[in-house]
Order: structure tokens, then sequence, then C-alpha cells
């Protein structure tokens, strides 16, 4: 039995050292090959974020400041119809345009800024949508005042902290995964359907109003940068049904089998179907359900059904060391714990300007400033040239963060508005003929 095992290993080693030889030659042969596919998947992401940076220094970006007229009428929804029209210079690449020029989804930021206690509104956008924009920013709210604008953040040192300036900052990120929506203004309304505005509780309100209490020498500033996508680019549509399914215990329909395969088993096994489940049954889970629950799921879909924006939010609040008063961080941290609900979403802070931990303390403290003023100034990702660390917000939820206040619901003195819209006078105005 042994001498018989024995000559069978020797067989199959003799049959299989053939194919180790060729293993070996091809190996060495080729080996090259191997090299280069792991070089691609190592150096990807670096060369994808050259090509980029080349395609991104041909694109110029301007500043445009938005001021409010005197009050306005128009309710907060005209915004979230803006950031829909603002959906439309979705543009993805193809892979040439990917891999060969570098082109990638522009971006766009709103921010707010408090400077010296005045309140402004602005928005960065690509130069080449500036007539676009324009558009879509008059077709809701003709009243306003647009006019392109030098950065406010050049009128600050750019390397803070130092002698004279400091600052504290924070981005942040959603406290559940981003298909939970945050809290939004059609639950900052009065539920009386004659509801007036005098009587909106504005979700910008505590914002503006601290903003409006900065001295000469102190800034604050508010920042989010959106970037509009689909399923394609981030599957958060997908997620989002899945997360729904899960909490409504719904569960994939079990595949049909076929008919000849259930008679098989019924004549030589003796093994009958089991009858489907009733209906019934089916939709007991969701008949258990809470009316809280109900809302959750509701939130879900309502969230998934609009269009998306991959985006992240950071703010600095900024000043004169004689003037810089720290307790000022409360007011952007206020407004967004007012964006928060226990049930379904909220935003918090993350990536802090401040160092718990030794070693080097005050060392790592001067550099994480400093690297976060970088990000704002470039507006660049958290983690910039790597992804990561930004979620996804609706049109919904992009109008409750940034939208136009009416003057009854934040009545701030300080917020800039303008008593007339400046216009082009009338086409058939007289004029005097100068060669009579």
């Amino acid at each position: 039995m042994i001498s018989d095992f024995r000559l069978f290993s020797q067989g199959l080693i003799s049959a299989l050292v053939p194919v180790f030889r060729w293993v070996e030659h091809f190996f060495l042969s080729w080996w090259w090959i191997f090299l280069l596919v792991a070089a691609f998947y190592l150096w990807r992401p670096l060369y994808l974020w050259f090509v980029r940076e080349k395609w991104n220094e041909k694109k110029k970006y301007i500043l445009i400041e938005i001021k409010l007229p005197r009050d306005i009428p128009r309710p907060i929804q005209a915004m979230e119809q803006i950031f829909s029209h603002l959906w439309s210079v979705y543009d993805p690449a193809n892979l040439e345009e990917k891999w060969i020029e570098g082109k990638f989804l522009l971006n766009f930021s709103l921010e707010i800024a408090g400077l010296d206690g005045q309140v402004h509104f602005f928005m960065r956008i690509p130069a080449a949508l500036k007539e676009v924009v324009q558009s879509i920013l008059y077709s809701q709210y003709s009243e306003v005042e647009i006019s392109e604008a030098d950065d406010y953040t050049r009128s600050v040192p750019q390397k803070i902290p130092n002698r004279d300036w400091d600052l504290w900052g924070c981005d942040y990120i959603l406290l559940k995964e981003d298909s939970y929506p945050i809290k939004t203004y059609p639950r900052f309304f009065e539920r009386s359907p004659e509801t007036k505005e005098e009587k909106r509780i504005d979700p910008l309100a505590a914002l503006l109003e601290g903003m409006s209490l900065l001295k000469p020498g102190e800034q604050l500033w508010l920042q989010i940068v959106a970037k509009p996508i689909t399923n394609r680019e981030n599957d958060w549509v997908t997620r989002g049904e899945a997360l729904r399914d899960k909490l409504v215990q719904r569960q994939e329909p079990a595949p049909r089998r076929p008919i000849l395969s259930q008679v098989l088993e019924i004549l030589f096994f003796w093994r009958v179907p089991e009858p489907q489940k009733a209906a019934e049954e089916s939709l007991a889970p969701m008949m258990k359900f809470t009316i809280e629950e109900q809302s959750i799921v509701q939130a879900i879909e309502e969230k998934i059904g609009k269009q998306g924006f991959e985006c992240h939010i950071r703010f600095i609040y900024l000043g004169e060391r004689r003037n810089f008063f720290k307790p000022r961080i409360r007011i952007p941290i206020n407004f967004f714990t007012g964006l928060s609900t226990q049930n379904l979403n909220g935003l918090r802070p993350w990536n802090v300007t401040k160092v718990y931990y030794p070693p080097a303390i005050g060392e790592r403290t001067y550099l994480k400033k400093r690297d976060l003023l970088w990000h704002y100034l470039h507006r660049f990702s958290p983690l910039f040239p790597r992804p990561g660390r930004t979620f996804v917000l609706n049109t919904e939820e992009l109008a409750t963060i940034y939208h136009f206040p009416g003057k009854m619901a934040v009545p701030a003195p300080t917020l800039k508005r303008i008593e007339a819209k400046k216009g082009e006078p009338p086409g058939n105005l007289p004029m005097e003929d100068n060669a009579s």
C-alpha cells in the first residue's frame, strides 16, 4: 500500500515538474508586467490628481456677492428651486476626458461671512457660469443685486495664527449616514396653514444675529462647498433604498423555481413546495410601526427623491488677538445644533483646531489652524488631495442652511440690504437729439 502511494506521488510530481518550470519561466520573463499593474494601482490617485490640477488651472473662479433688498416676500422654497436649477451644471466626464484631460465635476461654494459686524452673502462659481447663475438667481429673487466682488479671504493675513491674529474653526460631518436627512426648513414653520412671514422661525436667524454682534477686527466665515452628483458618482440613492428596506423589514423576493424542477421533486422525493406567504404577513411589520418610525422612513424616501449634492462644510472664527473672543465659536455651533434631531440626523464638529493630548500640543494646534485656513482659502475638501469626509445633502437641506432671509424673519440691522435695485433705463425713454 505504501509502495503504491510512493509510485503515485512520484508520478504526480514528475507530471507537475514541467508545469512548475513553465510557471517559473513565465514569471522570470514577464515579472515586470505584475510590477506595472501594482504601480498603476499605487500611482493612479497621484496621476489623477496631477491631470486634474492641470485641467483645473485652466478654469477661472469668481466670487459674487448677493445684496438683499429691504424685504424678501419669497419663501425658502424659492431657494430650493434655485439649487434644483444649479444642479443642471452636472456634466460628467467620459473615459478620455477623465484620464487624459483630467476633467471632473465642477463645484460651487456657498458662503456667509460676518465681517466686522456686517453680514454678507457670497457664492464662488466658475467664471464661465456667471450669466447662468445670475439668471437662475434673478428668476426667483428679482429684487436682489448681484455683483462680482473681491475675495474677502484675501483681506486678512494668509498665514494665521501669527503674532497679531488667531483663529478657531472646524469641519463638519454628519452624525449618522447621509441617507438620514437633517432638520429642514418645513419643520421650522408653525403648523397653522395661515402662518405669516412674521411668525416664521428662520433657521438662519441665530447665525445672522450672532454675526451682527462681531466687533471691528473680528470675522466669522461659513463655507458650504457643493458638487452636483448622481447615483453614478456616489451610490447615495442605493444606500438610502437599502436602509429604507431594512427599516421596514422588507426582504428580497425569493427567485421563482422552474415548474419542471418542482414536479420532479414531488414525483421522486415526495417534497411538496411550501405555499407562498400571504400578502398580509409581509405587511405585518409595517403595521407595527409607531408614528415616529413611519416618519423616519418617509423622511429617507423624501431625501433620496430629490437631487443631491456632495458637500463639505466648515467655519472659521478669526480676528486680531486684542479683539479675539473665543466664546464667539458658539455662534455657528449653536446654528448647526438647531439643524439636528434625535431620530434623524445632524451635523457635528470634526477636525477641530485643537489638540488635547501630548506630545507637542502647541505646535500641533498651530499646524492644524494653518491647515484649516489653507483648505478654506482654496475651497478644498477636508482630506484633499485624497477623497473622503464629504457627505450628500439634497436641495431641501442646502436651502435650509443657505438662503436669503426676509427682514421680518431676521431683523438684524447689520445685514446689508439695498433700498432700491439698480436697473437699466427703459427702452422707450425719449433722448435729446444733439444734432438739432
